[in-house]
């Protein structure tokens, strides 16, 4: 890839793929950290891709390792925050098309890591069932059923959370 091609591809994809870090990982400092090293092991590892959705699933798949790798280091080091919910859900949805963010925002840190993922390349990536199971290592024949586990459990966080709050508490 030429360095115009690049300069295309990262201005296509860097936003979408910032967004995506920051809400897998909860840290918007992170997330730009990740960000670049994502770019830079992609150029590096100088792989052929077979068109524009191929190129970006892999940016994807590296992007998920990082993050899954920077989360398991900060665990062992024990100095992993807690999830940042206001981070998560910052850019989660225009103002006004959700009702409360907080509540979502809560819900989905309250999430594994694997489902944010899941939820986020189907829903905030919109990509298919084959692009998510190749980007997070599954098979894609169970993405369906791991979409439906995560949506159901984001569901009951979010009924939880309107229960609580109608009950005053």
């Amino acid at each position: 890839m030429d360095e115009d091609a690049f300069r295309a591809f990262y201005d296509r994809n860097a936003r979408g793929l910032w967004a995506y870090l920051s809400r897998v990982t909860g840290d918007r400092q992170l997330a730009d950290d990740l960000l670049q090293e994502t770019f830079y092991r992609f150029l590096r590892a100088g792989a052929r891709h077979e068109d524009e959705a191929h190129r970006r699933n892999s940016l994807f798949q590296i992007a998920t390792n990082l993050a899954r790798d920077s989360g398991r280091r900060s665990r062992h080091r024990g100095d992993h925050e807690p999830f940042d919910e206001e981070t998560f859900g910052a850019h989660l949805h225009p103002p006004g098309e959700v009702a409360d963010r907080a509540d979502l925002s809560r819900a989905m840190g309250r999430l594994k890591a694997s489902e944010r993922e899941m939820l986020w390349l189907a829903y905030g990536q919109g990509l298919s069932h084959r692009e998510i199971a190749g980007t997070l290592g599954l098979k894609a024949g169970s993405i369906r059923l791991l979409l439906f586990r995560a949506r159901g459990k984001l569901a009951n966080l979010l009924r939880d959370a309107d229960a609580t709050k109608g009950s005053g508490r």
